[in-house]
């Protein structure tokens, strides 16, 4: 199914910093405001006078053109200067999730080749145990306290040229890197190029949104997060609006906090989150989103009786979609005004979609298929990933791994995974993974995690373990592994329940069945 409309018009000598930051300077609106953060309010001039001294002093640390600069940082106007400030020298701008443990952090650092970690003191801390083994980390830059080896950021971009011309890139040079497990759990970057964020701006944030330079955004997934990086910098920065950035964690008293502060007109969310922002509000008896005027989800999918129970409390539609990392931002929404409770929605003008079977044939609308995207944004490829790009991008097309069905009238209706990845929290957690690590417990003999809806139609990790000879299945055993994984993973990876069983469903081969653990789980009560 095709939307045909006109391709966003790019020019072929590009620089993205140029586009999202220098362009509102030269053209007179730089004192417009760019970032708010908590009591700090940013200009677009403040954002390009930074942007320029991150871009002059990498180049002063032997930053080259198409270098990896690490950015792990929380959200606010310094991840904003270093992300542009990266791509304005011609360096490659890598985000990095802030949840993580050392040693996926040396797994990424050993992965990008990195030369540069831009951090904080607090997420250093995870990093110093793990910085000798980095065989490619040269520099690492601390925004706030200098911790010892690493680089004060103040000072070292108060030392640095003040105004940088940008480098001359195509519009096809690798820009960032964001990174999304595989099936395996094993992280892989897809590679983005200078003109990608412009072709997500302009085929989805403007004219799905209606986004305009009186807007102010405010998303609760974070800038390292594809999704919250349209979100919360290139989509605002894209015309000139302002976007609110909340550092810390997107608590829901946090999070209404910075609606009453900021006064955002557009709210992007998801779903897990909105699950926990209503209850909150019908507990405190909130029911005003003051200035917002649209609300947005993706993710993963938003459960129906969330998405009529916010439309009812707060008299604000929600609009879900379905993006990813390697396609960049939303391809399938629901549109202002004509959203389905249920559905994913339509496709978005300038991408294409079809649904295939098992044979590579098109599927007529009814039938549930392999979702297949084309569009500009796509990444160039996965670094370092040869087989893994061949079999996912299909020339002008990609497989995205979801399965959906459409309908007559062109609305998407999302059925689950082609694999067994979960998506919890709006990120993509490897069942392996976890497997792995609960094995490690000495108190595991085998264990199958699949994923299994809470009462809010959300789905989380459900875990279930054979314990070894001389363990008893218990209450306090579960909490002991719990604990025991808080080290080792993620939280939103450790699972919310663990039940014991005496053995798991496996094949004649002795591969653990996970679809009869699937079913099994649906079948409880959340």
């Amino acid at each position: 199914m095709a939307m045909h409309s006109p391709k966003v018009r790019l020019p072929e000598r590009m620089n993205a910093a140029a586009v999202f930051v220098d362009g509102h300077v030269e053209a007179g609106r730089g004192g417009r405001t760019a970032v708010l953060c908590s009591e700090d309010r940013w200009n677009y001039v403040q954002v390009k006078e930074l942007m320029d001294r991150v871009a002059a002093g990498l180049r002063s640390l032997g930053v080259r053109r198409e270098e990896r600069v690490l950015l792990l940082l929380p959200d606010g106007p310094h991840f904003a200067a270093c992300f542009f400030g990266t791509m304005k020298l011609g360096a490659v701008a890598v985000p990095l999730s802030t949840l993580l443990t050392p040693d996926d952090y040396l797994a990424l650092l050993e992965d990008s080749g990195g030369a540069v970690l831009v951090t904080t003191s607090d997420l250093y801390k995870k990093i110093e145990p793990i910085r000798r083994a980095a065989r490619h980390l040269r520099n690492v830059i601390a925004t706030d306290a200098s911790p010892a080896g690493c680089i004060d950021f103040d000072e070292w971009t108060r030392s640095a040229d003040a105004v940088i011309d940008p480098e001359d890139t195509s519009k096809d040079d690798a820009a960032f890197w964001l990174y999304s497990s595989g099936t395996t759990g094993r992280p892989k970057a897809a590679v983005h190029l200078h003109h990608d964020m412009v072709v997500a701006a302009d085929l989805y944030a403007l004219p799905t949104l209606r986004l305009g330079p009186d807007d102010v955004c405010f998303s609760v997934a974070k800038l390292f997060f594809a999704y919250g990086l349209g979100n919360g910098l290139y989509f605002p920065f894209r015309v000139g609006a302002a976007a609110v950035h909340l550092p810390g964690r997107p608590t829901p008293e946090a999070v209404f906090a910075a609606i009453d502060r900021h006064r955002p007109t557009v709210f992007y969310s998801v779903p897990t989150s909105y699950a926990a922002l209503l209850a909150h509000a019908e507990e405190r008896g909130i029911a005003s989103l003051g200035r917002v005027r649209i609300a947005v989800s993706a993710g993963e999918q938003l459960p129906a009786a969330i998405f009529r129970r916010w439309s009812e409390r707060f008299g604000v539609e929600v609009l879900d979609g379905i993006g990813s990392t390697e396609i960049l931002h939303i391809f399938i929404s629901n549109r202002i005004g004509r959203a389905r409770a249920g559905s994913t929605g339509e496709i978005v003008p300038g991408y294409e979609a079809r649904i295939v079977g098992a044979d590579g044939r098109e599927l007529p609308p009814g039938e549930i298929g392999d979702l297949l995207i084309k569009g500009d944004s796509i990444c160039s490829e996965y670094w370092n990933r040869h087989e893994e790009t061949k079999r996912t991008i299909l020339g002008e097309w990609i497989r995205t791994g979801d399965k959906f069905h459409v309908d007559r009238d062109g609305y998407f209706y999302f059925h689950g995974r082609g694999d067994d990845m979960l998506k919890v929290s709006g990120y993509w957690v490897s069942p392996a993974e976890v497997e792995a690590a609960l094995i490690e417990h000495p108190a595991v003999l085998e264990c199958g995690v699949v994923g299994r809806s809470d009462a809010d139609e959300l789905t989380k990790p459900f875990a279930y373990v054979v314990p070894r000879e001389g363990r008893e299945p218990s209450s306090g055993l579960a909490d002991e592994l719990k604990t025991f994984l808080r080290g080792r993973l993620a939280p939103y990876k450790i699972p919310k329940w663990i039940e014991f069983v005496a053995a798991l469903p496996k094949t004649p081969t002795g591969k653990v069945q996970r679809y009869r653990l699937r079913a099994q789980a649906a079948r409880q009560i959340g």
